[in-house]
């Protein structure tokens, strides 16, 4: 499991690096969404490499127990383990609670657009149960002369690590398929532009996170009849203007105006 733990930070890292990569003619849009894409990789790895390996290994040993050896050093890592997984642990916590804004940890997670935040969260909460799921069942197993229960130990630690890779993959997913703000944010957004003198109505609104902290953002807006086309491209300059001011996660606003024939 420290394997896989380790070689999905570095996945991570990677995503993370590759996110910030400039916009270019290929990518108009920039490289954000390949945050999304790692932290689905890392899913999927702590599913097959963490969960169902560890299954596996604890069906084996279930069907061939196999008394512990050197009971001291496996406690000795347990501990080294347990300390530096609780360590990484901590960290995780505080730098997610300054993201919280008084909200539940729950619904932050939900409402969480950076992956990198609450994947290293759950890894490192799943690692640091796991590890006390191990030293009980290795206690226990020791005690009462009861070798099985180290595969035991295996198959419930995988299941925790399959449990928490469905939950990363469904978050992870939703953001890579074009996940948008959310329905009070579009509310917000639904005032900001019918405040607008120039504004009948907005018809309709998109948006999709490309990272982040970045949002792709298109509107439909039904403009006063009285505008000629002039009036109608200062309008949209000023509010294309005014939505990234207001709204800081949008870098990129596509406006559309209902009267096309006029335009």
């Amino acid at each position: 499991h420290s394997t896989v733990d380790t070689s999905n930070q570095l996945l991570l890292l990677y995503g993370l690096k590759k996110s910030v990569k400039p916009a270019d003619k290929y990518r108009p849009f920039g490289y954000g969404k390949e945050l999304y894409f790692w932290s689905f990789i890392v899913s999927i790895m702590i599913f097959g490499l963490g969960g169902v390996l560890s299954i596996s290994q604890g069906i084996t040993h279930i069907r061939h127990p196999e008394a512990l050896q050197n009971l001291g050093w496996n406690y000795l890592v347990l501990a080294l383990s347990f300390i530096f997984e609780g360590a990484s642990l901590i960290i995780a916590v505080k730098e997610f609670d300054k993201t919280r804004n008084g909200v539940s940890w729950w619904k932050a997670i939900i409402k969480s657009k950076d992956p990198s935040g609450f994947l290293v969260l759950f890894e490192d909460g799943a690692a640091v149960l796991g590890l006390l799921i191990v030293f009980v069942l290795m206690v226990l197993s020791h005690n009462l002369n009861m070798p099985v229960l180290d595969g035991l130990a295996s198959i419930l630690v995988g299941l925790l690590l399959v449990f928490v890779s469905f939950i990363l993959a469904r978050e992870s997913r939703s953001l890579l398929m074009g996940e948008g703000f959310t329905p009070e944010t579009q509310q917000k957004i639904l005032k900001f532009v019918e405040d607008d003198a120039d504004v009948n109505s907005l018809i309709s609104q998109l948006s999709t996170y490309q990272s982040p902290k970045e949002v792709l953002l298109m509107l439909i807006i039904e403009f006063k009849d009285e505008l000629n086309t002039k009036d109608i491209t200062t309008a949209i300059e000023r509010l294309r203007r005014n939505i990234k001011i207001d709204f800081p996660l949008v870098k990129f606003v596509i406006i559309q105006p209902q009267q096309l024939k006029e335009v």
